[in-house]
């Protein structure tokens, strides 16, 4: 099967040194939507954690030796599908951010843990496990 996805905004920040994960980040930046799109962030609220959908669209091309990675942080070979790598399958990614606040089409966030200019394909709600 085959999928078409087009971006709803974007990231921005002020750096191109961003944390490796979302989980160690205190960057800021914010989510800019296309003016389409502001009706749909009307519920979200300063503190709240949003789910953020985005592309790798710095990552090169997948490729199958690629199934196996060694993270940076890590010393042992993993399975893509066991760790957050840019180069996968689908160049999908997925951060949790803290809102700071919302003004017309913008989201200032915390949390950033990916480049400048990143392209946002959905933003979710941030519902913690019990």
């Amino acid at each position: 099967m085959e999928f078409k996805f087009n971006s709803i905004g974007y990231i921005k920040n002020r750096t191109n040194n961003v944390p490796r994960h979302w989980s160690v980040s205190d960057l800021e930046g914010e989510i800019v939507l296309d003016s389409v799109y502001q009706k749909g962030i009307k519920d979200i609220n300063t503190g709240d954690k949003i789910v953020v959908v985005f592309c790798f669209h710095k990552s090169s091309d997948f490729t199958f030796d690629k199934l196996v990675q060694k993270p940076p942080h890590l010393k042992e070979m993993k399975g893509v599908f066991s760790t957050c790598s840019p180069y996968r399958p689908n160049p999908i990614g997925v951060s949790v951010f803290e809102v700071l606040e919302c003004q017309d089409n913008v989201i200032r966030v915390k949390g950033i843990d990916v480049y400048d200019g990143t392209p946002i394909l959905d933003i979710k709600p941030y519902i913690a496990c019990k």
